[in-house]
């Protein structure tokens, strides 16, 4: 009897243990299925880290990046590189601007008066940006073989710098006139050319004096160099 109920008791105890044993394993198969799951959530979640998630990672990167992560390295060093490529690329873009896409225009000012001069205004009508330098090379009246006028020795200096002129933009001369009285010469044209780096002219476009009195007189003339501001202007 003792043996009989013995042998039961042992029966039941191994029959336990084979219980436990396949619940654990169902377990251990129900938790692979829900780490995937898990998993598959956690993937998505990743778009969406937390602070204190983002900071741990962030930390990392940092540590093995120098204090920047991977992906701030990335988005420097391609910014950087446009950086230099546009740089490049607008540098290479300025150059001497032309006549053909200069618009220009003169007004005959205090005619008669002291300080009786030709301003001169020059727009940038292309598209890009170009440069003026020195002052502009200027033949008053019709007569195209004839001298070009010097420069003002009463100018300010800086005339060898380039003025970069975008689409639009302007920079402004004068003709300073000087009338004696006598042996004086009349016109109400000139023709003007741009300089190059080099000093030398391009080619002569002609141009006609506006203004209340757009006929103009000079026993001798000067030019000032290019300027973003109007000279005399008073």
């Amino acid at each position: 009897m003792t043996t009989h109920r013995a042998r039961r008791t042992a029966r039941t105890a191994a029959l336990a243990a084979v219980t436990a044993t396949l619940a654990l394993g169902l377990t251990a198969c129900g938790g692979s299925g829900g780490g995937s799951k898990a998993a598959g959530d956690h993937a998505a979640g990743a778009q969406s880290l937390t602070a204190s998630d983002a900071s741990a990672k962030g930390g990392a990167e940092q540590a093995r990046t120098g204090g920047a992560t991977k992906a701030e390295v990335r988005s420097e060093s391609a910014a950087s590189g446009t950086n230099k490529i546009e740089s490049k690329g607008a540098k290479a873009a300025v150059r001497q601007c032309r006549g053909d896409e200069m618009l220009v225009t003169a007004v005959h000012r205090f005619a008669g008066q002291e300080g009786d001069h030709l301003l001169i205004t020059a727009s940038n009508t292309s598209a890009t940006p170009c440069w003026v330098t020195s002052y502009p090379a200027v033949k008053l009246g019709d007569d195209i073989d004839g001298p070009t006028l010097s420069h003002s020795k009463k100018d300010a200096p800086g005339g060898d710098k380039h003025i970069t002129l975008r689409a639009g933009d302007k920079v402004y001369s004068a003709v300073n006139l000087f009338d004696y009285g006598s042996k004086n010469h009349t016109a109400r044209s000139f023709a003007m050319a741009l300089r190059g780096a080099d000093g030398h002219e391009g080619p002569f476009y002609s141009v006609d004096v506006k203004g209340q009195k757009p006929q103009f007189s000079w026993n001798e003339a000067d030019v000032l160099n290019w300027n973003t501001k109007k000279p005399y202007d008073f």
